[in-house]
């Protein structure tokens, strides 16, 4: 029975160790995508709106990442001061998602309005 407690304990750091680091390509993915987009294709406002909304795509599911290794951790070690640490790690967390997919659905609306007046402007100069 302990062999089977040493197991679990260690897959479940060995996942969490992965979490973390799916979480870390996570933010170096989105930031490479992001100044990639930057540098190449930056000709409107339009354009700074989308990379933003994207990268804070890619912030958002680090975040989701970074959760779940905090979860697995508290699993292996459940003391009162490491659930606390983590009720207070998910809280914040959760209001970071919370506020960052505010800010994505303000830059992708903001996409679409400079997007389509930038088609107007473009069909009335026909």
């Amino acid at each position: 029975m302990e062999n089977i407690k040493e197991i679990i304990i260690y897959f479940s750091q060995m996942l969490q160790v992965f979490l973390e680091f799916l979480s870390v390509i996570c933010v170096f993915v989105g930031l490479v995508k992001a100044l990639y987009t930057t540098v190449t294709k930056v000709k409107s406002q339009s354009i700074l709106y989308l990379i933003r909304a994207r990268f804070g795509t890619w912030l958002a599911l680090a975040l989701e990442f970074q959760l779940a290794a905090d979860i697995l951790a508290t699993t292996i070690n459940p003391s009162m001061e490491e659930l606390i640490k983590l009720a207070i790690i998910a809280v914040i967390r959760t209001f970071l998602n919370y506020f960052l997919s505010k800010e994505l659905d303000y830059a992708e609306n903001n996409v679409a309005v400079v997007g389509k007046t930038n088609a107007t402007t473009l069909e009335g100069k026909k």
